[in-house]
């Protein structure tokens, strides 16, 4: 994906700041301009835009827990400030924004000004030769006093505590502003599919969805169909006996991991123990022989009551053979699922106590 191409801008120059990245903070810094200057700003405060890069990320790092890498400093923020300012993991991005802005804490404050010693002059660096021999203090005193005046058509000016667009850019952001961010995101994406090879849809758990997407259809048109055939259903998590007007419709594997509501996924239980369950992983040795049971069960009244039920369709991604209730393979399944609890483990996903 290129950017747009500017006769008057060095674009190339830009697009060069990506290259050889080894931390997210790139993306966010330049994610986090763009969204000031849609708004009018040409002067951003540093701490203004150290908190947008923390409340970009932070839906990705605290809700689908997205490895970036081990010496990343934007993960490692999110994480610190999710403590130190005691904020919820669903906060919404305005109030996030409002108290990192804003926080008297001197641990808050120390955490976003870590930024300032590399990001704001880094993202610089393709506007500014290194000069040999110079050292990495003198080249950031270089680059804060050149960018001043806009030497080389740089993007902004850098100051002690915010930073001023360059005019000759101001137009391009925001004309382009959707397809900059587009770029952003797409090299957000391949940069942290390489660190999250098997976690599925990265794409997707970038930005936080303003809406999760409702179960009404998979309860409807599925899961009350059961009900009806069978009259109460087990929790296989607590044992209780749920009735079709009282059951939560909830995901195995963790929407939060495979952001996915496909039906081989979802399974009837207690509401009570829905509401404090979480994003916890099911225990395997516990858990999977009760689900699977309750799975092939539902999907047998399904395919005799209603086989053309398009839900049904959504088994093939487990089961390529399902002419038959012998394909309901519990063998196939439990490896299927496996391996999706055991890789959001490792990234951070708790079990169930």
């Amino acid at each position: 994906m290129n950017l747009p191409y500017s006769q008057n801008l060095p674009v190339p120059k830009l697009a060069s700041a990506f290259g050889n990245t080894s931390a997210t903070y790139k993306f966010y810094w330049l994610l986090s301009i763009i969204e000031l200057v849609e708004h009018g700003q040409l002067t951003l405060s540093k701490r203004a835009l150290f908190a947008r890069m923390i409340g970009n990320a932070w839906y990705t790092v605290n809700y689908f827990h997205v490895f970036f890498g081990k010496q990343d400093l934007i993960q490692q923020a999110v994480q610190s400030l999710l403590k130190q300012e005691g904020m919820a993991i669903d906060v919404k991005k305005d109030l996030l924004l409002d108290v990192l802005e804003n926080s008297v804490l001197k641990t808050t404050q120390q955490t976003l000004n870590h930024f300032n010693k590399n990001v704001p002059h880094r993202f610089l660096s393709p506007w500014f030769t290194k000069e040999k021999g110079a050292t990495d203090i003198t080249y950031r005193k270089h680059i804060y006093i050149s960018s001043q005046t806009f030497e080389n058509d740089c993007m902004y000016a850098l100051h002690d505590n915010h930073i001023v667009i360059n005019p000759k850019w101001t137009d391009y952001l925001k004309t382009n502003a959707k397809i900059l961010k587009d770029f952003i995101y797409w090299n957000l994406t391949l940069f942290l599919q390489v660190r999250n090879p098997n976690v599925p849809d990265i794409a997707n758990k970038l930005i936080r969805p303003p809406l999760r997407g409702s179960l009404n259809n998979q309860r409807k048109n599925y899961w009350d169909i059961v009900f009806k055939e069978l009259g109460t259903v087990n929790c296989i998590f607590t044992g209780k006996s749920l009735t079709i007007s009282e059951y939560a419709l909830d995901h195995f594997v963790p929407h939060a991991f495979v952001s996915h509501d496909l039906i081989w996924n979802l399974i009837p239980i207690d509401i009570h123990f829905n509401s404090i369950k979480s994003d916890k992983l099911p225990i395997m040795e516990n858990h999977f022989q009760s689900f699977f049971e309750m799975q092939k069960t539902a999907f047998e009244i399904m395919r005799n009551h209603a086989p053309k039920n398009k839900l049904l369709e959504e088994y093939l991604g487990i089961f390529p053979d399902l002419t038959s209730i012998h394909g309901f393979d519990y063998i196939r399944y439990k490896d299927s699922i496996q391996p999706l609890v055991t890789i959001a483990h490792n990234n951070g996903f708790g079990y169930l106590l």
